[in-house]
């Protein structure tokens, strides 16, 4: 419910409770368990260093061709220009937003939501363009480019933001608050300028920025399915909006870290099945 129609405090013992009413402790050390395992598996059997387990994050959502990535020295980075700035835009959009206000649920203006939609139509024409080319070597609208894409993606990561921020502190939290995630044109303005200037620092191609915010992506892909699948869970076991203290998230948010991780998991495994590399793929470009 809304912080305006909260009226009543729950003790800590019932809020406990409540949490744990659908898993007895041992289960919840299975959870904790069955996540480390899932990981130190992960760990062991992906590329070695941070780039190469960035590198297995990327390969499990991203085709990584290097000639539509960005490079540090002569190796392309772990996702390519479209995917880099989706996922640094979706997780810089989240800090900023968490930021300006504690768990707000509100949609933006009607004006900032044309915005955010003219967003992701770019995004979506930016990419047919970019597959059309792919596929038939000439351009159908312009010719694409990896600024084009970096742009358009970042546009598309703020979109992301803007909706599962709100979803997420909807359905998790029980006090929330229903004012806008983006409340005005000043707060849009710096999340833009914000977005605009990691977006230049990616395209410096400089290694003491790239080689964070390469990170940064590959944490955005795992933070953005846990919280999906955390949000799925609490709904499944119907223990929607009953957390009131961060650390009671660490339950939820551990399934939500076991189901991300089984799906980067498998789809590294069928893509390493299918193509016998790490690498991105191999494709001629014209």
């Amino acid at each position: 419910m809304p912080e305006s129609s909260y009226h009543s405090e729950m003790t800590i013992k019932t809020q406990l409770e409540n949490l744990s009413s659908k898993l007895k402790p041992g289960s919840r050390s299975l959870v904790f368990l069955a996540a480390g395992l899932l990981l130190a598996g992960w760990l062991l059997n992906t590329p070695s260093g941070v780039l190469g387990k960035t590198d297995a994050v990327g390969y499990a959502v991203c085709h990584r061709i290097e000639g539509r990535s960005f490079h540090l020295g002569e190796r392309p980075i772990s996702f390519c220009a479209r995917c880099t700035g989706m996922y640094v835009g979706a997780v810089m959009a989240m800090v900023y937003l968490t930021i300006l206000g504690h768990r707000r649920t509100g949609w933006p203006t009607k004006g900032i939501l044309g915005i955010l939609g003219l967003f992701l139509v770019a995004f979506g024409v930016d990419g047919i363009n970019s597959v059309y080319q792919l596929m038939f070597n000439s351009a159908l609208l312009y010719e694409p480019n990896n600024t084009l894409r970096l742009i358009t993606g970042t546009g598309m990561g703020l979109v992301i933001a803007a909706v599962l921020l709100p979803a997420f502190n909807q359905t998790v939290w029980r006090r929330f608050s229903e004012r806008a995630v983006i409340e005005d044109w000043g707060q849009f303005a710096g999340l833009l300028a914000l977005c605009l200037l990691f977006d230049l620092l990616i395209l410096t191609e400089t290694p003491f920025f790239l080689y964070p915010l390469t990170i940064i992506s590959a944490l955005g892909v795992m933070i953005m399915l846990t919280m999906i699948y955390s949000m799925a869970l609490l709904i499944l076991f119907r223990k929607e909006n009953r957390i009131s203290h961060y650390h009671d998230l660490i339950l939820p948010l551990s399934g939500g870290f076991i189901m991300a991780m089984t799906q980067i998991i498998l789809l590294d495994l069928g893509r390493f099945l299918l193509t016998g590399t790490w690498d991105g793929f191999h494709l001629f470009l014209g």
